[in-house]
Parts: C-alpha cells; sequence; structure tokens
C-alpha cells in the first residue's frame, strides 16, 4: 500500500516540476509526499553537518509532546460538562452534539468514555477548522511566493488549538487563526521569520476583540445556561481562601480536574510534554528555568510585600504554577524556537523577563488575572534586544581576554 501511494505521487511529479502544467501548484505536491515520505535527496559530502533531527521531526515530536495534555483536555471538558449536567440535573445535551453522545455514549461524569468523547465534540472542531482555515492560508502564501509548505503549522494549529475555551464559536476560531498565521508570520515572510509566536496573536486578536467571551465565565463549562469562572478568575476576586471556599484543591489544578481553556489544565501532564522536548533536545530547558525563576522571585516578593486589598499578593508560587496557562505557556509557547531568544544565556533570561511580566499582570493589574499570553509576546518583542546585548557582552569579554594575552606577550 504505502509502495503504490509513493509510486502514484512519483507519476505526477512531473506536472508540478518547472515547466510542467500544474508547476504553480509544486508546493501543494510537495507538501503531502514531504510528510508522508523521507525525501530521497541526501547530503553525504564531508563539508555538511548531518542529523536526524530535521524540521519534520522536530514539528512531529512536538505534537507528541502535547498529546497527553489534549487528550486529557478533552476528558476535563466533558468531565466538567458532565458533572454540571448531573448537578443540574439533565440528562441529555442539546444540539447536534448532545445527539452523538448519547448516541455513542451518555453523561455519565463517572464513565471515562462518556467525558472524552463529549470533550471530544468540542475540541475536534476546533482542531478541524483550525486546520482548515490555517492550513489553505499556509498554501495559498506557499503559491503565491513558490515556497514550499513546512510542517511548521503542524505545531502552530495544535497549540493555538489547546488555549481556546472549548464553547468558542467556530467562526471565531477561523478568525483567529486567520489572523494568527497572516499578521503573525507571513507578512514578516513567512516559516522562520516571524518574531511573536502565531498561535498566541491568534490568541490575543481573540481575546482584544471579543473579550466578554474568552474571558467570560460562561464560556468554560459546555453547558447551555452553565456560568462557571475558572479558578484563577476566582482567586484574582479572593485568593486562596476563595478557591478553597470553591472546593478547588491545588492537587484538582495540578491534576487538571478543573475548567479552563483546552489543554492548559493538567500541569502534571504538560510538565511529561516538557520532559519529552527537554530529553529530545527540542525545547529550551534554559528558557523554562527562566520562566520558572521569575515567577517564583515576583510572587515571593509580592508575598513578604502583601495587600491589604489585592488578594493575588498573597497567593504562593505554587498555586501560580497550576492556574491558568503558565504552565502551557512556559513549556509550549514561551519555548518556540523562532520567537524566542538565540543564544545560550539569552534564553535563560528571556524566561526570567516572561516569568516577571506574568507575575506584574496576574498581580499588580486586576482586570486580567491571566497574563501568560501577554507577557510571552512582550518577550517575543525583546528576545532580538536580549540576544543582542549577550552578544555584545560576549565580544567584549573576548576583547579583554585577547588584549589581556598581548598585554602578558
Amino acid at each position: 500500500m504505502k509502495q503504490k501511494l509513493l509510486d502514484l505521487l512519483k507519476s505526477k511529479e512531473h506536472l508540478f516540476e518547472k515547466g510542467g502544467s500544474l508547476e504553480k501548484f509544486h508546493a501543494l505536491y510537495e507538501a503531502p509526499f514531504t510528510f508522508l515520505f523521507t525525501p530521497a535527496e541526501r547530503t553525504r559530502t564531508a563539508s555538511h553537518v548531518r542529523d536526524g533531527a530535521d524540521l519534520k521531526r522536530v514539528m512531529i515530536t512536538v505534537w507528541f509532546a502535547t498529546l497527553p495534555a489534549m487528550i486529557f483536555g478533552m476528558y476535563a471538558v466533558g468531565y466538567q460538562a458532565n458533572a454540571t449536567m448531573a448537578a443540574m440535573g439533565l440528562t441529555a445535551a442539546e444540539g447536534w452534539r448532545g445527539a452523538i453522545v448519547a448516541a455513542l455514549a451518555g453523561f455519565d461524569p463517572g464513565n471515562i468514555w462518556h467525558c472524552l468523547l463529549h470533550g471530544a465534540m468540542y475540541f475536534l472542531p476546533i482542531y478541524l477548522v483550525t486546520l482548515i482555515v490555517g492550513g489553505n492560508l499556509e498554501a495559498l502564501f506557499a503559491i503565491v511566493r513558490g515556497h514550499e509548505i513546512t510542517e511548521g503549522f503542524l505545531v502552530t494549529s495544535i497549540l493555538f488549538s489547546l488555549i481556546l475555551p472549548p464553547t468558542i464559536p467556530l467562526w471565531q476560531v477561523a478568525l483567529g487563526i486567520a489572523f494568527g498565521v497572516v499578521v503573525g508570520k507571513e507578512v514578516f515572510g513567512g516559516v522562520g521569520k516571524n518574531f511573536l509566536n502565531p498561535a498566541l496573536v491568534g490568541r490575543a486578536f481573540l481575546f482584544f476583540a471579543y473579550p466578554a467571551q474568552m474571558s467570560g465565565d460562561a464560556v468554560w463549562v459546555a453547558v447551555d445556561g452553565a456560568t462557571r469562572a475558572t479558578p484563577l478568575a476566582i482567586a484574582a476576586q479572593g485568593g486562596v481562601p476563595a478557591l478553597h471556599d470553591a472546593g478547588v484543591t491545588w492537587l484538582d489544578a495540578f491534576l487538571g480536574f478543573i475548567p479552563g481553556s483546552i489543554g492548559e489544565t493538567s500541569t502534571l501532564l504538560i510538565l511529561a510534554g516538557a520532559g519529552l522536548l527537554i530529553l529530545t533536545r527540542i525545547g529550551s530547558w534554559r528558557i523554562m528555568a527562566g520562566v520558572f525563576t521569575g515567577m517564583v522571585v515576583i510572587s515571593t516578593l509580592f508575598n513578604l510585600i502583601g495587600s491589604d486589598t489585592n488578594p493575588m499578593f498573597a497567593m504562593p508560587w505554587y498555586w501560580h504554577l497550576v492556574l491558568g496557562g503558565f504552565a502551557y505557556g512556559m513549556v509550549f509557547m514561551a519555548t518556540d524556537p523562532v520567537s524566542a531568544a538565540m543564544t545560550e544565556a539569552g534564553r535563560f533570561w528571556y524566561g526570567v523577563l516572561i516569568g516577571v511580566m506574568v507575575m506584574l499582570v496576574r498581580v499588580v493589574n486586576p482586570a486580567f488575572p491571566e497574563g501568560m499570553m501577554l507577557a510571552i509576546l512582550f518577550g517575543n518583542v525583546f528576545a532580538p534586544l536580549i540576544d543582542y546585548f549577550v552578544t555584545q557582552a560576549n565580544i567584549r569579554r573576548r576583547k579583554r581576554r585577547l588584549s589581556l594575552a598581548g598585554a602578558g606577550q
């Protein structure tokens, strides 16, 4: 079967090559061919470095790193919906989602399959719309520019889908990913040339364009008529005591049994993805360590300062770690190799900047309890400047070393 598919693609290759009748659509031919098969062209001379970590493997590895959080995210969305329905005395959900779940499973919050399927009915359409709209835009720009379609959008699509609330209208999903791909990446030249994370650009656009829907209480539980705030929103109003009053424990937040964006709830599984990225050297541990260090230092400082009017001053760092999108942003968004700092020392300080900024937004700004999205975009903007200062510091050190060596002679 594999060989037959390869033979079919190769038989049509001449149509898409230079001079062929479909030459301008070469990107559309090359994309599935490269995704399904390893290119036959290999570098064999000694003047090149050969490495198995090509772009395809990097992107697929990142995608698989998000898989545990994705699967649990679908389960968590379904669990929150089914538990809320049980509390409201509802036995079935309305609409086409409810019809599919009722036909294939049920709405028992204690049944893993029921919860997983119910959650999948919200996540899969979001992901499908993201792939269709964003993928077609990527293909359009590739055709116009004569570029290849890279695997970069494979990661952008999953990262964008997992930072959305489950009940977001699908037309907003299409609008957000279109803005992220076009304004966040393609206007700067495409893959490798963007200085902002495209997925976060799309999410930021949706937040500022539709703040009531993207940050309100009703969007976080997939049940019509149900309103429930995220734990981070509860904490912004009353701090850790308010979380305890609402029945939210630190362990629940760490495991992911809380409402929130689809892929951001389970810190445990996000950290499992971080382990894979660090083990394969795809995600920078320096950036992750910097984000964590900045958060711990500033949150501890706020704890020491205290406040009689702002309960977020008293929230300890280990609560910040498990609430909102902090862990997800630290692992999957801040480590984007294109928009992050490039130098080794710069990566750590880039991460520190993000950790500091997210605490300033979460604690000092009472109108916006999250902060991770804005902090990472802020870090993206300053990443080139951080690299510049690190590079200049290295140059000055080398000059001093050379001058000392010359003086010693």
